[in-house]
C-alpha cells in the first residue's frame, strides 16, 4: 500500500483570510443591532469587504489550490459528488470538493453584495462612510432589509458548509478543520507544491492588527469630559436666541426633534407653554418660529430627524418629543431605574445618555447608558 504523506495544501494567506473573515462576520453579526456599537459593526464590515477583495486577487495568483481555477467544478460534479456521499464511492479531492467550491464562489458573490449594500445603508441612513452625501435617507432605506437578508443567507451558507465539512471529515477520517489552522493534509500520491508565502501572510496580519488600532485606539483614551464619538452628525444650523431662551429652563431641543406644525402650535400658544406663560414679544417669537420652521424635522438634516417625521402621522402635531412613535421605541428597553438615578433624572434630560445631545445631531453611537 502507499503510505500517505504530509503536505501542505492551504498555504498562510489563505488560512488568514479564512480565519480573519469568520472573525468579521462574527463581530458584524454580533454588533449589527446595536446601534451604540456601530463603529465595531462598521470597522467589522470594511474588514470583511478588504478581505473579500484580497480572496479575488489571491484565486488568479495565489498557490494551488487557492487558486479558482483549481476548484471551477461544473453543476454536473457538484451533483455528482452530492449523490456520491449517499454511497460508497466518494472521490478524494486533496483541494476543494466540488460543493465546497460552490460554497466559497456563492460565499464570495454574497459577501460582495452584503459589503455594497452595507456601503449605501451606511451613506443613506448614516451619513457615513464612503458613500456618505451621495445617497439620501429614502434612497438607503430598501437596502437595509437587503442587506439583512443576505446576511442571513451567508449565515446559512456558513451552517450548510461547516455541516458539509464535519461529514466529509468523517467519510474521509480526516480533521479538514484542522488542516485549515496547519495548512496540511495527509495526501496519498502526488500533489502540487504549495509554498508558505510567510511575507504576505506576515503583511495581511500586520495591516489587519494596525487596521483594528487605529480604528479602535480612541476607545483607550476617551474620558468622560472627551467621550468617543466615531461617528460626527452634520453641522446643524444653531441660533443664540434660541439656545438662550429654551435653554434657560431645559436643554434647547434642536427643531429637527419636531416637526414644523408642532413648533407653530408650540410658539402661537406660548401663553399655555406646559403650564407656563413664555412672555415672548412679537420680533423674539417670529425669530424662534422662523428657525424652527427652517430647521423642523421635515427637513430631514438628520438620520434622528428623518426617523421622527417619519414616525408621526400626518395628522398629528406631537407636542413632546417623548411622546413620539420613534422615541418610544428606541427607549422601550431602558428601564424605570435607569430613568431614576441621580445622572438622569427625566427623560427630557437627553445629555445624560447622548454625548451630542447640545448639537441635536443624535448619532446612534454617541451615547452611553450610564451605569
Amino acid at each position: 500500500m502507499v503510505q500517505p504523506k504530509k503536505k501542505r495544501v492551504w498555504d498562510l494567506p489563505t488560512r488568514l483570510f479564512h480565519w480573519l473573515l469568520v472573525l468579521a462576520f462574527a463581530l458584524a453579526w454580533a454588533t449589527y443591532d446595536d446601534s451604540r456599537h456601530l463603529d465595531i459593526h462598521t470597522i467589522s464590515g470594511y474588514t470583511f469587504f478588504a478581505l473579500l477583495l484580497f480572496r479575488l486577487v489571491w484565486g488568479v495568483v495565489g498557490s494551488h489550490y487557492a487558486r479558482f481555477s483549481e476548484f471551477n467544478y461544473t453543476p454536473g460534479e457538484v451533483l455528482s459528488y452530492l449523490h456520491s456521499l449517499f454511497g460508497d464511492g466518494t472521490k478524494y479531492y486533496i483541494g476543494h470538493n466540488p460543493a465546497g467550491a460552490w460554497a466559497i464562489f456563492i460565499l464570495i458573490t454574497l459577501g460582495l453584495l452584503l459589503s455594497t449594500t452595507g456601503l449605501i445603508v451606511l451613506g443613506g441612513e448614516e451619513q457615513q462612510g464612503l458613500l456618505a452625501g451621495y445617497i439620501s435617507f429614502d434612497q438607503s432605506e430598501p437596502f437595509r432589509m437587503l442587506h439583512e437578508m443576505i446576511a442571513w443567507g451567508i449565515l446559512t451558507l456558513v451552517i450548510v458548509h461547516v455541516s458539509g465539512v464535519i461529514i466529509e471529515s468523517l467519510l474521509q477520517r480526516e480533521n479538514l478543520i484542522g488542516a485549515m489552522f496547519r495548512g496540511t493534509k495527509w495526501v496519498v500520491g502526488e500533489s502540487a507544491m504549495v509554498p508558505a508565502h510567510r511575507l504576505i501572510a506576515s503583511l495581511i496580519f500586520i495591516s489587519a492588527i494596525i487596521w483594528g488600532g487605529l480604528s479602535l485606539n480612541t476607545y483607550l483614551i476617551s474620558s468622560d469630559d472627551q467621550p468617543y464619538q466615531p461617528f460626527k452628525g452634520p453641522s446643524l444650523a444653531m441660533n443664540d436666541l434660541w439656545n438662550e431662551e429654551c435653554g434657560a429652563c431645559h436643554l434647547a431641543f434642536h427643531p429637527s426633534l419636531l416637526p414644523a406644525r408642532s413648533w407653530q402650535y408650540l410658539f402661537t400658544q406660548q401663553e399655555n407653554h406646559f403650564e407656563e406663560d413664555l412672555m415672548l414679544d412679537e420680533e423674539t417669537l417670529s425669530e424662534l418660529l422662523n428657525y424652527a420652521r427652517e430647521n423642523s424635522a421635515e427637513k430631514n438634516k438628520t438620520e434622528a430627524a428623518w426617523k421622527i417625521n417619519r414616525s408621526v402621522m400626518k395628522n398629528e402635531r406631537p407636542l413632546k418629543i417623548t411622546s413620539i412613535t420613534y422615541w418610544k421605541e428606541k427607549h422601550s428597553e431602558i428601564s424605570d431605574a435607569i430613568w431614576q438615578k441621580k445622572s438622569v433624572q427625566s427623560k427630557s434630560n437627553c445629555g445624560a445618555c447622548h454625548f451630542d445631545a447640545e448639537q441635536g445631531t443624535f448619532q446612534d453611537s454617541a451615547m452611553k447608558i450610564p451605569d
